[in-house]
């Protein structure tokens, strides 16, 4: 894709994301039919618009948009909440992690449907006993009897479950003296297969209703030939699936603060307070400046990391560092855009308050800050030489 290509994609991204995701936003953050019904004329939109699926691979049925491209457009579909799902983007790292550990059967049955929009995927890796941040304390276990596993275990906050047409299980497959790095295999378990569960979908914060759920496996039976990747090398499936990802969830962070940045600046130009318009005042400039600085760094990290990736090169320090100081970046720019609306940023009047509240979920989601400051700086210290700016 030639640099005119893909400016032109990004300015189309733009206005169908601006024009028609976000008024539709009231209608889609209700749910039930209306929503339903609202989030399908998007999607044949945007393919009429020639925008669905453009970071899938040509071979797969998606746009074939190269992944350093694919990210700058991922800054646009970001600023909507919604946009993913209204460009077909969302499935796009599940497809990718088929792709690339699936097998061809495996392959031909879930990839089409998930790159037309069909079905959705979703992922079980979480579980409430267990500290998230270290995944290998996954207590879900999988036996293989002969030709069949047999999964006894209990996930959460897997994203989209009750809509999803199969979930990627995270299990632990071994016993014995097997390192912890290789106990977990990664299993494909249809959504409608006896035992899998749907326990409910967790209230949080952001979200209500929730898309994030709580499920429950007993003696779910599923045949050998659903184990994805190799046995024991669940953890590298996962990573494959998780550093991209990371980058995106960054792209799309730049996108929401780009908004509140943007609301902020008309706010500041037509609210008047105190003698003067709240542009005039010096706490006020202090504001539009620093998130100015900030989300200028964050994307030129962002979009570094994307590089390094992108050429082969060792990018997992500048993943580590974008997931935190992005996360941090991301709730500074809402939280003064809230602050300059006044009153009004506190209801929902403004899409504010809601993209502060999932702004929360970001020092969270995908590894905590602390535990990518943890491994960042140990990385660091091992080898100095190994930071971006070097």
């Amino acid at each position: 894709m030639t640099t005119a290509d893909i400016t032109e994609t990004i300015s189309r991204m733009r206005l169908f994301i601006d024009e028609e995701v976000v008024p539709a936003e009231p209608v889609l953050v209700v749910e039930g039919e209306a929503a339903q019904a609202a989030l399908a004329r998007l999607r044949e939109r945007a393919k009429e618009l020639g925008l669905w699926a453009l970071g899938h691979p040509a071979e797969l049925g998606g746009g074939g948009v190269p992944f350093l491209d694919f990210v700058r457009l991922n800054e646009i579909i970001g600023r909507s909440e919604f946009g993913q799902l209204a460009v077909g983007s969302v499935s796009m790292q599940d497809t990718l992690m088929l792709h690339r550990h699936g097998t061809e059967d495996q392959r031909r049955r879930w990839i089409p449907p998930m790159v037309a929009g069909d079905v959705m995927p979703s992922v079980g890796l979480t579980e409430p006993e267990v500290a998230g941040s270290d995944p290998t304390l996954v207590a879900t276990r999988a036996e293989l009897d002969g030709d069949t596993w047999i999964i006894n275990g209990h996930k959460w906050f897997t994203t989209g479950a009750q809509q999803a047409a199969y979930c990627t299980v995270f299990a632990n497959t071994e016993s014995g003296d097997v390192p912890r790095h290789a106990r977990i295999s990664a299993i494909i378990v249809p959504t409608d297969t006896p035992g899998f569960e749907i326990v409910r979908a967790i209230p949080t914060m952001g979200h209500d209703p929730s898309d994030h759920y709580e499920i429950r496996l007993t003696d779910v039976r599923v045949p050998a030939a659903n184990l994805l990747g190799e046995r024991g090398k669940g953890f590298a499936v996962a990573q494959d699936r998780l550093g991209p990802g990371r980058i995106f969830h960054c792209m799309r962070w730049l996108g929401q603060a780009q908004r509140a940045y943007e609301l902020m600046c008309v706010r500041a130009n037509t609210r008047y307070a105190h003698g003067s318009l709240l542009a005039e005042k010096g706490e006020i400039h202090r504001y539009i400046a620093e998130s100015a600085a900030e989300i200028h760094a964050a994307r030129l990290m962002t979009l570094d990391a994307a590089r390094a990736m992108d050429a082969g090169e060792d990018y997992r320090v500048r993943v580590g560092l974008i997931k935190f100081w992005g996360a941090r970046m991301l709730h500074n720019v809402i939280d003064r855009a809230i602050q300059v609306h006044g009153a009004l940023g506190l209801t929902a009047d403004t899409p504010l308050e809601r993209m502060y509240r999932q702004a929360r979920y970001a020092r969270v989601y995908d590894g905590p800050d602390e535990v990518h400051r943890m491994s960042t700086a140990r990385r660091l210290l091992k080898s100095p030489e190994a930071a971006p700016w070097l």
